[in-house]
This record gives C-alpha cells, sequence and structure tokens, in this order.
C-alpha cells in the first residue's frame, strides 16, 4: 500500500500539471521557431519579393529570443512568476494572429518581433516555475518532460508546415497558435502559482545594451554568412561588432555588483559541461532538422512531403527512447550517458552523409531513429545535471543563463548547417550533388564529437546528488 498522503499526491499531481503546461507552451515557441521555413515560398509570391528575403523574418524571430532571454529573469523577480508568464502567452498568441493578418514583409518581420518578445519571457519562466515547484528527487522526470518539445518541434515543423501550406495557406502556420494560447493562458492562470515580488537591484542597463547588441550582431552575422549573396563589408562590420560587444558585455558582466546575467553559475563544473560541450551538442543537433530536408528534397529529388515524413523518424527515435533515458542515466551515470548519446549522434551523422537515393528508406528510416534516440538522450541528460549542483537560492540567475546560452546554440545550429553546407559546395569539384550534403554532415559530426572529448574529462561522479542512492556508486 502506498504512503504517500493525499495532500502529498494533490502537490505531485500539480506539478506534472505544471510541467505539461509549460512543456506544451515550449512547443508553441520551438515551431514556430522553424516552421516559417516550409512556407517561405507562398509567403514570397503572396508579399512579391523572394524566398531568401523572407528568411529575415525567421532570423528576427530567433534574434529577439536570444536578446530578451536575460530580461525575463530580473522581470520574475519584479514582477512575479504568473504573471509574466501569463503576459507572455497573451503577447505570443496575439502576435501569431498579426503575423497571419501581415500585407507586407516589414508587417510580418514586425509582427515575428513581437511574437519574439513573448518567447521570451515564455520559455524561460515556463522553466523557472518547473524548477521551483519541483524537489530534486523529480528533477529528472521533469527535465525529461521540458525536453521533448525542443526535440520534436524542429522534427515535425517541416511536415506541419507542408501540409498546412498545401491543404490550406501559409496564414495557418501562424493561426493554429491562437487556440493552443487560448487553451494555455487558461490553465496557466489556475495553475501557476503567482510566486512572491522582489525587489531586485536596479536593471542592468549597460548589461543589457551591450549584450543584446553582442548577441544580435552575432546572431545576424551569421545570417549574412548563411546567405547567398553576401556584402563582405557588412560582414566585416557585423563580425567587429559583435566580437567586440560581446567581449565588452562578458568584462562588464564579470565586474558588476548587479549584472544582468550572472556567470558565476559557470564556475560549477556540471552546470559548465552543460554550456561548453553541450552548447556543441545543441548546435550540432539543431542544424540536422534543417540539413536532412535539403538533402531529401534537393540531393534526392524528393518531394517535401516525402521528406517530410521521412524527418519525423528523428522524431519516432525520441519518443521511443524517452522511457529509457531515466533509468539509462540512473544505472550508468551523466558522464557515461552523455559521452555515449553525442558519440551515437556524430556516428549517425556519419552514417547519414553515405546514403544515397538508391539506399533503402527502410535504412534512412532505422539511421534517422537512431539519431533521434542518441539526441533524446543528450538532450535529457544535458538539461538535467546544469542544475544539479546549482544552490536554491541561485536558481534564477543560473536559469536565466542557461535559457540564453541554450537559444543561442540553437538559433545558431541553422546557420552552421548552412555555412557547412556552402563549405561543401566551395570544395566540391563535380564530384555530383551530394558532395556538399556530406561535407556538411561530416563537420557537424566533428563537432559533436568535441562534446564527447569534454565528456569524458568530466569527473565521474558528476550528478550523483541527483540520482537515486540505491545505485550511487
Amino acid at each position: 500500500m502506498s504512503t504517500a498522503s493525499p495532500s502529498a499526491d494533490t502537490t505531485s499531481r500539480g506539478q506534472r500539471a505544471i510541467t505539461l503546461l509549460v512543456a506544451g507552451t515550449f512547443f508553441m515557441e520551438n515551431l514556430d521557431g522553424t516552421i516559417l521555413t516550409t512556407a517561405a515560398p507562398p509567403i514570397a509570391n503572396a508579399f512579391g519579393v523572394s524566398s531568401a528575403e523572407v528568411g529575415v523574418a525567421i532570423t528576427a524571430y530567433l534574434l529577439t529570443l536570444a536578446v530578451l532571454i536575460p530580461l525575463s529573469g530580473w522581470l520574475t523577480q519584479r514582477l512575479g512568476a504568473r504573471l509574466v508568464f501569463t503576459s507572455a502567452i497573451v503577447v505570443f498568441t496575439l502576435a501569431s494572429v498579426l503575423c497571419a493578418a501581415s500585407a507586407s514583409l516589414p508587417m510580418l518581420v514586425a509582427a515575428r518581433v513581437l511574437q519574439g518578445i513573448g518567447g521570451a519571457m515564455m520559455v524561460p519562466v515556463g522553466r523557472l516555475t518547473v524548477l521551483r515547484v519541483t524537489e530534486k528527487k523529480d528533477l529528472i522526470h521533469a527535465i525529461a518532460w521540458l525536453t521533448w518539445p525542443a526535440l520534436a518541434a524542429p522534427v515535425v515543423a517541416p511536415l506541419v508546415g507542408g501540409i498546412l501550406v498545401t491543404s490550406l495557406s501559409w496564414h495557418w502556420i501562424f493561426l493554429i497558435n491562437v487556440p493552443l494560447g487560448v487553451v494555455a493562458l487558461v490553465a496557466a492562470l489556475r495553475l501557476v502559482p503567482a510566486g512572491s515580488r522582489e525587489h531586485p537591484a536596479r536593471l542592468d542597463w549597460p548589461g543589457l545594451i551591450l549584450t543584446c547588441g553582442g548577441l544580435g550582431a552575432l546572431v545576424w552575422l551569421g545570417s549574412l554568412l548563411s546567405s547567398a549573396v553576401q556584402s563582405w563589408a557588412w560582414v566585416a562590420l557585423f563580425a567587429a561588432l559583435g566580437v567586440c560587444l560581446s567581449a565588452a558585455a562578458i568584462l562588464h558582466l564579470g565586474r558588476a555588483a548587479h549584472p544582468l546575467l550572472d556567470l558565476r553559475s559557470l564556475r560549477i563544473a556540471t552546470f559548465r559541461l552543460t554550456h561548453a560541450g553541450g552548447s556543441l551538442f545543441r548546435l550540432a543537433v539543431n542544424a540536422v532538422p534543417f540539413l536532412v530536408p535539403l538533402l531529401l528534397q534537393d540531393g534526392f529529388g524528393w518531394s517535401p512531403v516525402v521528406s517530410g515524413a521521412l524527418v519525423l523518424f528523428i522524431f519516432v527515435g525520441n519518443l521511443a527512447i524517452k522511457p529509457a533515458t531515466t533509468p539509462l542515466l540512473v544505472l550508468f551515470g551523466f558522464r557515461t550517458v552523455i559521452a555515449g548519446s553525442t558519440l551515437g549522434v556524430a556516428l549517425s551523422m556519419a552514417a547519414v552523409a553515405l546514403i544515397t537515393p538508391a539506399t533503402p528508406v527502410a535504412l534512412i528510416a532505422a539511421l534517422l531513429v537512431f539519431g533521434g534516440a542518441m539526441r533524446s538522450i543528450g538532450f535529457t541528460a544535458y538539461n538535467t545535471i546544469a542544475f544539479a549542483d546549482v544552490p536554491h537560492e541561485r536558481m534564477t540567475e543560473a536559469n536565466t543563463l542557461s535559457s540564453t546560452v541554450q537559444q543561442l546554440a540553437a538559433g545558431f545550429g541553422v546557420t552552421v548547417g548552412a555555412l557547412a553546407l556552402r563549405a561543401g559546395q566551395l570544395t566540391d569539384a563535380g564530384a555530383g550533388t551530394l558532395a556538399p550534403y556530406r561535407v556538411a554532415f561530416v563537420a557537424i559530426a566533428v563537432i559533436t564529437l568535441a562534446a564527447t572529448l569534454e565528456a569524458l574529462l568530466v569527473d565521474r561522479g558528476a550528478g550523483e546528488n541527483i540520482r537515486p542512492a540505491r545505485v550511487r556508486r
């Protein structure tokens, strides 16, 4: 017979409900980061511009997410988690309506910036809410649920976007957020605790300006480098701005009494593991859902529906391995699991580099399932160990820093994939249309191996404090 009290059961159900709510909003935010790619041609036709120009709407969204996440921690302390989280849902939903109602590219870009503002507040504040209501012993399970949106959204976006654009119109890639946003808002008002309002120090305006300027310049630099037409003067300008402003921001954040981003959490070995090698892992993994559809469509000549359906097998691997991720962490420990999963992802990418149109579809699907399973294990392990040794009183600052770094890695994933593909095109000496893709996948695999190396250098006992006592060694 269970010895848990009714109040304990109620608390546990409440924690699960909040976790599922936040996971749902994460999915909504992550889906909008990539779904626009599928709809670029019809949007371009509607606005009378080229498909390449529509890319600025994607960049504007990702850039806004990255540069405004550091502000979320300060707002949460000042206004409370529920007010910030529910307001973010409202802003995101209304911005989605404005995106669908846009009559020109500038209007769409403006609406996407507003949508990014809502997403920037929604993601880190929602995760912080889950962290605050979850005990250490339940952390692995909670993070596992919060991990799947980041895994699923970029994978299902190509197929969902293709179906919506083909059967309805491009407007519906934004309008689907409206019913989801309404449901999330009602649930948030009922489930999310108000939280205590604190009196944080005055906002670090120099840190905000330097951080936003540096990150914004670097994200825009990546967009310039991955585009087909480049102005090297602008590339040099944004490279200089990005490096100088980012260096100035790091110096300021390390010296300020009350910095916008508290970098002290990077002194914690487990937190540093997640945001060094973990960033390389996220960067590489987020490049895959971008490169695979291009390989299947442009390289193999297959239809968007077929390529989108095959990309779904990455999510099949994510979903199939999910019940085993926690037992694997419990049995083998974080170092072994992280090293094994990153190595598995690297091998899967190297294998994808070898496939051709003659490769059996079943074999391609199996490779994508394997890669999806490895990325799911890696994401869960990294996300869980990140906060294993972070003191409770520093959780807000650590969460804000973590969200910023992870969003940057995800945002740069597509850019790195595009750059790797461009490098492959430059080195292609008439070997065929598949050669650039092979170069790109091998380059991404090498980046992932760097994460494997870092994991092997981590102490074997990393994360022991959040593993059940019966299996600790």
